[in-house]
């Protein structure tokens, strides 16, 4: 039911495996109902081969796409769900499906707890309980430029990440990650993080092979001895001379990703150089000295020079004057609304890494449960994961077709675009893909410098004093 190992918006820890309970049964009186002691969950990079093959990669129109697989959501009973029943829980804290849905996938043997098929969601959790959730699974596309290796020793890999990838699994995304990407095309499993880089964001990204390494350099991280030199692309002439920001920003949703500069937000610091100007748009050095989410993309909207194709702070939802300044004239739920409105029209939401269905499903929650969804990757990512519909699944509740996850050739995650999935709301979907150019953002990590290396990419063609758009 939910996606083990994920920190708050995907960043730092990587999957770590759920165990499924052992099967060992005992007699038990009328009426009561045995729980397998749980098993002691593996620890550190567990993604494998087996996780590699749970579907594949297609390109088309310049996209990298994955076909649609299914994949198992698991997890212990949460604290706050013992001595709730099953629907209960399905109602109040995963309302991304009707509970319609949710009858129809136990009637198909989707829902199980501790390894035996779901007959009655009535049936009321108890600690260390089981439950498993298999979905078909959709996942949007990025873009088809391939990940450059720039470095591969014995401690290290580092790659030129292309805009619009995520750095490992997060909410809708899984194999469309570098991680993945890595392990399925280059052979390179069992990496680990350093640092990380926004999803439009492209450029340096570095990994440790050995946990020895990941603590060492995570060590200089700790005392500051890194520097981060990004570039980006602004609207407008930049000042010729060094201009240093410290406005303080705060998360206005994690749900969404937006940031905004406020006195009650963290303490940030960014200092930024005019390298070039075209008349109409400047290229620009930026040096990061805090890491905060969003840190230059939100500081340039302050400053006023917002990075040209950002999708969230060059938006006409944050006003005429589009943030300059922090003058916002609305409140953070009424920003967040204009925000999602602006890219409906466009159809261009997975741009901003949610679906349609993911909004739906805060209609009732709003965004006072944001922080505490970050701070519970289990129940964010399965509502990324599960989809609303207004599709009558009383109906699909009785299909004859219901009893199968697997495909002709009984293989799992590898069904062509015409096959389709009868409970999956998704497979009934047209979404209009979002262009190459669309998934480019003009902000790009340079370089990456530490007490003993220093690794650099190339100037991105959009930074080139000459380029026009």
């Amino acid at each position: 039911m939910a996606e083990p190992g994920l920190g708050p918006s995907g960043e730092g820890e990587q999957e770590a495996a759920v165990a499924a309970p052992a099967a060992k049964k005992r007699r038990l009186g009328a009426g009561k109902r045995y729980v397998p002691p749980p098993r002691k969950l593996s620890t550190g990079v567990s993604f494998g081969t087996e996780h590699f093959a749970e579907t594949s990669y297609y390109f088309e129109g310049g996209l990298r796409k994955v076909r649609p697989y299914y994949f198992d959501f698991r997890t212990y009973c949460k604290g706050r769900w013992v001595g709730r029943s099953l629907w209960h829980v399905f109602s109040t804290e995963f309302r991304a499906q009707p509970l319609a849905y949710y009858r129809a996938a136990a009637r198909a043997g989707r829902l199980r707890l501790n390894e035996e098929p779901v007959s009655d969601l009535d049936v009321v959790l108890k600690n260390n309980d089981f439950l498993r959730n298999t979905v078909h699974r959709h996942e949007p596309p990025v873009t088809a430029q391939p990940i450059q290796i720039l470095v591969e020793n014995d401690e290290v890999v580092v790659v030129d990440k292309p805009s619009s990838l995520p750095v490992h699994p997060c909410g809708r995304f899984r194999h469309n990650t570098v991680i993945f990407i890595l392990g399925k095309e280059h052979d390179l499993k069992e990496l680990h993080t350093i640092h990380r880089l926004d999803r439009m964001t492209s450029g340096v990204l570095m990994f440790a092979k050995t946990v020895e390494v990941s603590k060492r350099i995570d060590e200089q991280v700790r005392e500051r001895q890194l520097e981060k030199e990004y570039i980006c692309r602004v609207v407008g002439e930049f000042p010729e001379h060094e201009v240093v920001c410290e406005e303080p920003i705060l998360v206005v949703s994690y749900k969404v990703g937006v940031c905004r500069v406020d006195p009650k937000g963290k303490i940030c610091k960014t200092i930024f150089q005019r390298l070039s100007y075209n008349g109409q748009t400047s290229v620009v050095k930026c040096l990061p000295r805090t890491g905060r989410t969003h840190q230059i993309r939100v500081h340039l909207q302050y400053l006023g020079y917002p990075i040209v194709n950002d999708p969230i702070y060059n938006m006409e939802a944050w006003g005429p004057s589009r943030g300059k300044g922090g003058k916002i004239d609305k409140t953070d739920e009424e920003l967040l609304k204009a925000l999602v409105e602006e890219h409906r029209s466009k159809q261009s939401l997975d741009i901003l890494g949610v679906s349609e269905q993911d909004l739906n499903s805060d209609t009732e929650s709003k965004e006072k449960d944001a922080e505490s969804n970050a701070k519970d990757p289990e129940r964010n990512d399965m509502t990324a994961c599960l989809l609303s519909s207004g599709t009558n699944l009383e109906t699909l509740e009785k299909s004859k077709e219901l009893g199968s996850c697997e495909n002709q050739d009984g293989q799992m995650g590898e069904k062509s675009s015409e096959e389709k999935d009868p409970l999956c709301i998704e497979c009934r979907m047209r979404r209009r893909d979002p262009s190459p150019k669309e998934l480019v953002m003009y902000l790009h990590a340079l370089r990456y410098k530490g007490a003993e290396f220093e690794y650099c990419s190339k100037m991105p063609e959009w930074a080139m004093e000459d380029w026009e758009e």
